[in-house]
């Protein structure tokens, strides 16, 4: 079985129109999570819980695709090349 391993992260940023954190020292490691869904779910908890602070932001980065390199890249990652 494939193991698609998934890491939920946030913190705030310097203007909610980039994505440049204001302290990378203070980044909110929610965790790593061993699937898409449970990943999104943690991260829908910890974005819903910042929604009154625009700074704030949470992300799913895709653990498994820096292993193979043969994946083909999501939409939103092609937008941050």
């Amino acid at each position: 079985m494939t193991q698609r391993l998934h890491l939920v992260f946030g913190g705030e940023l310097v203007e909610p129109s980039r994505n440049v954190f204001k302290d990378v020292s203070d980044i909110h490691i929610v965790g790593m999570f061993p699937d898409y869904k449970s990943a999104f779910d943690a991260w829908k908890t910890w974005a819903q819980k910042t929604v009154d602070n625009a700074h704030m932001r949470y992300y799913i980065a895709h653990i498994h695709r820096l292993r193979d390199e043969e994946a083909a890249a999501s939409a939103t990652e092609e937008l941050g090349e």
